[in-house]
């Protein structure tokens, strides 16, 4: 077994990302203060092509370069957009028929992997504050809420981890 090097990876360029068919799925950010969690979201976002994030609230916006630090240039390929209001993105989604989901810990909760993905549905997974998580106001104003299954000692995971792993799992729900 070799591992492969960077040229072995059939990388895209940033112009053929740019011209390539997105994965139906939105990232929205609220309220994120770690410039490494938002870096870690563009990295993620880029590996599966997602169509666009946005960044609402206190969520820091590029060019910064700690955010750039964990991106690693993602930042020039994937879509994004800043808006103070993340209810007023919630709304705008809903209007456009995009499916919106919070990730959060909430009564009557999808857990993730029982989350069936409709084909040829667009989605928005709304992913809230380190601290405070998705406002309950947010939390209202989507269709549901998908939760990650925890056995441990913890109450959450890192927000970098748990778009991660949301991602992941839609990406290869929307493949099959």
């Amino acid at each position: 077994m070799r591992k492969l090097e960077n040229k072995e990876l059939d990388r895209k360029s940033v112009e053929d990302f740019k011209e390539a068919q997105k994965t139906p799925l939105i990232i929205v950010l609220d309220d994120i203060r770690s410039l490494h969690n938002i870096g870690s979201v563009f990295r993620t976002s880029d590996a599966f092509l997602i169509e666009k994030i946005y960044l609402c609230g206190i969520t820091a916006v590029p060019p910064n370069k700690e955010i750039h630090k964990t991106a690693l240039g993602a930042t020039e390929t994937v879509n994004w957009e800043y808006q103070k209001e993340v209810l007023s993105v919630i709304e705008t989604l809903k209007k456009e028929d995009v499916a919106v989901y919070a990730i959060e810990q909430v009564e009557n909760a999808i857990f993730l992997q029982d989350f069936q993905v409709a084909k040829g549905k667009k989605y928005a997974l709304v992913f809230g504050n380190e601290v405070y998580g998705v406002s309950q106001k947010a939390i209202e104003l989507c269709d549901g809420t998908i939760e990650i299954p925890q056995l441990g000692t913890k109450h959450s995971l890192n927000i970098s981890v748990s778009t991660g792993m949301v991602v992941w799992d839609f990406f290869k729900k929307m493949l099959s």
